[in-house]
């Protein structure tokens, strides 16, 4: 029987540990429960640099918001926002653009609750908006996303799935689910995303940890689930990928943001275990 907490939002499983909330706990937020910060506590035992890793992932979304916006993009669909912290895709494109939009979508009720609280005390709630719902369902979050009025279909969207995708499993057919939201987009349209790699796993010194750490994550609500460099690269079919390409994250335009973590891993970009690309819809 789950015991709920009254501060918890409703629907929220406390039983186990959630991707969203984990992450939050990595980066140094407050949107996680006791059952999260175990978790994390005993990933950074297993893998010490993992809380650095999860601060590169989070500099490359908003590297990739920074460049969207630099040229030309001023509306987003960020797919598995997870919980608010530093550098959200609205902060970030609003550094370049003040009139930038964005709706954000997760099915994680804690991440959707404290979505909405900042949208709210920031006062931007007219310009952006945030949804419960499930990436795997493209028809029903595009149309969801649509009657927010904050999406002008008659522009190009800056499509995000960052750090998300790793956790549909090898059964679920990603690259249609992908391929259905990139046929809604309209022309000039980005698709910027990152994926979890096997590529180099094995080469790794450290590469019993990380087994360690996914074997961890399937015992959670959100198991890992790997891909090779090849089939992430599918991902981004009928799109014209911008340079570098598909790369690890370090190595994806450092210059957009200035950031210790990932100047850390330049030497070794591939010690993050995360690639990732930018693609345009011609």
């Amino acid at each position: 029987m789950t015991t709920q907490d009254p501060e918890a939002p409703e629907g929220v499983d406390l039983e186990r540990p959630n991707a969203a909330r984990i992450y939050d706990w990595f980066l140094g937020g407050d949107a996680n429960w006791a059952i999260d910060r175990q978790f994390g506590e005993q990933a950074v035992k297993t893998f010490p640099m993992i809380k650095t890793v999860a601060r590169v992932g989070r500099d490359f979304l908003g590297r990739g918001v920074r460049y969207l916006a630099r040229n030309g993009i001023d509306q987003f669909l960020d797919l598995g926002s997870g919980v608010p912290t530093v550098g959200n895709v609205h902060e970030v494109a609003a550094e370049v653009n003040p009139n930038a939009r964005c709706v954000y979508v997760d099915n994680e009720p804690v991440a959707v609750a404290h979505s909405q609280v900042l949208l709210e005390k920031e006062g931007v709630a007219d310009r952006h908006a945030v949804l419960q719902g499930d990436l795997r369902d493209p028809a029903d979050i595009w149309k969801r996303a649509l009657e927010t009025g904050v999406l002008d279909t008659n522009r190009p969207i800056g499509l995000i799935m960052v750090g998300v995708l790793y956790f549909l499993g090898p059964d679920e057919p990603v690259a249609q689910t992908i391929q259905k939201y990139l046929s809604l987009l309209p022309a000039g349209s980005y698709f910027l995303s990152s994926h979890l790699t096997t590529e180099g796993l094995d080469a790794m010194a450290d590469a019993e940890s990380r087994e360690s750490i996914v074997a961890q994550y399937q015992r959670s609500s959100t198991p890992l689930h790997l891909r090779s460099k090849a089939e992430f690269t599918t991902f981004f079919e009928g799109l014209e990928l911008v340079e570098p390409g598909i790369v690890y994250l370090p190595e994806w335009h450092p210059e957009e943001i200035e950031s210790r973590a990932t100047k850390k891993m330049a030497n070794d970009p591939s010690f993050v275990g995360h690639i990732c690309g930018l693609g345009r819809k011609p």
